[in-house]
């Protein structure tokens, strides 16, 4: 977890730093929209990885997917701790069931 707090202060700390010399902050220059587009491409490269790559492709795609995800959570003010909470929240509770809950 402490890998995860840490990346999400540098994230935080990267956010207003100038497009040229931080990757975080060329994310956020190109809004929101743009940050959820790369989410996207890596979650479907992690699939891809999943489907015809190695264990060691997979888990460099699954570190990317969880950056990004990590960039947007910081672009829309979720902290990770909300995160860890509602993972928290659903701990002991059926997916099945959690998932009906949802549609109520």
């Amino acid at each position: 977890m402490d890998t995860l707090k840490n990346l999400e202060a540098t994230i935080a700390a990267r956010a207003s730093a100038s497009p040229d010399s931080s990757y975080v902050a060329k994310l956020n220059a190109g809004g929101t929209g743009k940050i959820a587009q790369k989410l996207g491409e890596e979650a479907t490269e992690a699939v891809i990885a999943s489907l015809s790559g190695s264990a060691e492709e997979l888990t460099g795609e699954a570190a990317d997917v969880i950056f990004h995800l990590m960039v947007l959570l910081q672009n829309k003010g979720v902290a990770l701790s909300d995160v860890m909470a509602e993972l928290d929240r659903r701990e002991g509770v059926s997916g099945l069931d959690e998932k009906a809950s949802r549609s109520e």
